[in-house]
């Protein structure tokens, strides 16, 4: 016993069985025997043996620790990915850590040097808003370790991106309100810096021009989607007075526009149809309900999960084909059943 706790030594004494062979029974080594690895395993449990996880991670330059970055916990759709990761890895042997940058660049720098710091072995992500230099996250990379983005694809070399189909969704959305009979339709958009929401305005753009809808810059909003973005925004389009439909690429901004309106009264959808995206619990029992876009978030947190511990464990060499581009679905409801 050392330092009152129990080692491997005391294990190794008190069975008569050579250390080495005690220490690959408790990892679990096929090269024990079951009934041996069964003796050790109970006598460890009847002394109350504890692994000494840090000694083991020095050894093997591993924390069986996977970090995941992403803007906002509070949000229904992150929380969903978070669930699918977490279940996914703990079944992989791997602890979860959560940190959220808040969409903050600065921020998000420094949750990398901290997870750098704490050696982890991998990181799922879904970087902020104010992101476009990468040179923290090539840091880690250095490392030789992976990171697997979700959700906001990012051009950094050789990684993984598990999105759905921005540009087609965002299509459907627009097309929908094109269909309900929206001729001048308003778009609210994150940051155009990032991938994501350039490709849903292509997706936007494109809709409009199928149906020989000129685009007017002057109906696209760009902001960082919070409520009050959503309601500032609405106060802008009631100034442009042709509007007739919103979509909004996230619900939150489309929820706080629609109430806004509705205290102008504004009817929707008779006098704006509004579409929103990420199928938020709330927009299925706000008045009107949200038409929206469902995105798998489970599903992508579990292949997101998948992916960044074979990565880790097999050293994968052709990271950047693993990305998958997966489907969303048009929900459609009260807020743009136009009659």
């Amino acid at each position: 016993m050392k330092n009152g706790k129990i080692t491997i030594h005391d294990i190794s004494k008190a069975l008569g069985i050579d250390s080495s062979t005690v220490s690959r029974a408790l990892n679990d080594s096929p090269r024990v025997s079951k009934k041996t690895k069964e003796i050790i395993l109970n006598k460890a449990k009847e002394v109350g043996y504890q692994r000494n996880s840090l000694a083991s991670n020095l050894r093997t330059n591993k924390t069986h620790t996977i970090a995941v970055v992403l803007p906002r916990v509070s949000r229904y759709f992150f929380a969903t990915v978070i669930a699918g990761i977490e279940e996914t890895a703990y079944e992989a042997g791997y602890n979860v850590i959560i940190c959220q940058s808040l969409d903050n660049l600065n921020r998000e720098k420094k949750i990398i040097s901290t997870l750098i710091s704490n050696r982890v072995d991998g990181i799922i992500m879904s970087i902020s808003m104010e992101t476009t230099n990468y040179e923290h996250l090539q840091a880690y990379k250095k490392l030789g370790k992976p990171i697997v983005f979700f959700d906001r694809p990012c051009s950094l070399n050789n990684c993984s991106n598990i999105n759905i189909n921005n540009f087609q969704s965002s299509f459907n959305a627009t097309k929908h309100l094109i269909l309900k009979g929206c001729k001048h339709i308003a778009y609210f958009s994150g940051s155009l810096d990032i991938e994501l929401y350039r490709q849903r305005k292509n997706g936007y753009i494109a809709a409009l021009n199928e149906h020989n809808i000129k685009v007017n810059e002057h109906y696209i909003f760009e902001s960082n989607l919070s409520e009050e973005d959503g309601i500032k925004s609405a106060k802008k389009i009631l100034q442009l007075k042709s509007i007739d439909g919103l979509y909004s690429s996230n619900d939150t901004a489309a929820i706080s526009a629609m109430q806004y309106l509705k205290s102008k009264n504004i009817r929707i959808p008779e006098d704006i149809a509004v579409v929103g995206f990420n199928n938020d619990p709330i927009s299925a029992i706000i008045e009107p309900s949200l038409t929206t876009i469902n995105q798998p978030a489970f599903k992508i947190g579990k292949i997101a999960s998948n992916l960044l511990v074979d990565q880790i464990e097999n050293k994968t060499t052709n990271i950047k084909e693993q990305s998958k581009l997966l489907n969303s679905e048009l929900i459609i409801r009260n807020s743009s059943k136009k009659v």
